[in-house]
């Protein structure tokens, strides 16, 4: 596993069925989603060979509570003393404490939904803080929360707007461009937290699945959330 740039501030990490994201703040290191369990090492050990300290690593900000993105949390929470973000509806889901919500599939998304199932399952994962739409997350010069429900129940995004970078968890896919994600509880939710997503016209994309997005941003997030909601 590597980081790869997108920014000078912003690093993809590639988990293959799901992906995180570093963000580089003078002093402290944020991870958005923490991918698969078991992979602390790897993570960490990226985050070395690009010149940066993991021990930096101040927060984690998990965009939802599906095990491609909470696996490794708690794990590289408790080796660098970083703390566990997530929004209040999922935090329940990633602690163990209630249940994961059962996706909506259509009949062309079973056959990813079985391959997306190969993931090993996430441990139940301490949640730090608990979050609402709205607040700011204490990086990147003013990170906010917004609250995108649909995926599940607690799904959030992460809006940068001063570098306009927006993490959109998997409520937004770019595979093989930018879409509509798959395997939501609640398709109609979803759809309207898309709209919300367009209208933000970020610069640079940051979806669970697929290539970062960072040309014609804006304009190719409209259209698919049009597209999707024809």
């Amino acid at each position: 596993m590597e980081l790869t740039p997108v920014t000078s501030r912003l690093h993809l990490l590639d988990f293959t069925i799901g992906q995180a994201y570093l963000w580089q703040d003078e002093e402290e290191l944020t991870l958005v989603d923490a991918g698969w369990v078991g992979s602390a090492d790897a993570v960490a050990e990226a985050i070395r060979a690009a010149g940066l300290d993991p021990d930096r690593l101040r927060r984690i900000v998990l965009t939802h509570c599906h095990k491609d993105h909470v696996g490794a949390a708690q794990e590289l929470a408790d080796r660098h003393d970083a703390e566990i973000i997530a929004h209040r509806l999922d935090a329940p889901i990633i602690r163990g404490d209630a249940p994961l919500p059962a996706p909506d599939l259509l009949d062309w998304e079973r056959p990813l939904f079985e391959h997306g199932m190969t993931v090993p399952e996430a441990p139940p994962t301490r949640v730090d803080r608990e979050v609402e739409d709205g607040e700011d997350l204490g990086f990147g010069d003013g990170a906010v929360v917004v609250h995108t429900p649909g995926h599940t129940p607690g799904s959030l995004a992460v809006h940068l707007p001063r570098h306009g970078v927006l993490f959109t968890g998997d409520t937004v896919a770019s595979v093989p461009d930018v879409m509509f994600g798959v395997f939501h509880a609640d398709r109609a939710l979803a759809l309207d937290s898309m709209r919300r997503l367009a209208k933000l016209t970020p610069s640079v994309l940051c979806c669970g699945h697929g290539a970062p997005v960072t040309t014609d941003t804006a304009a190719r997030l409209a259209a698919a959330a049009e597209q999707a909601a024809a």
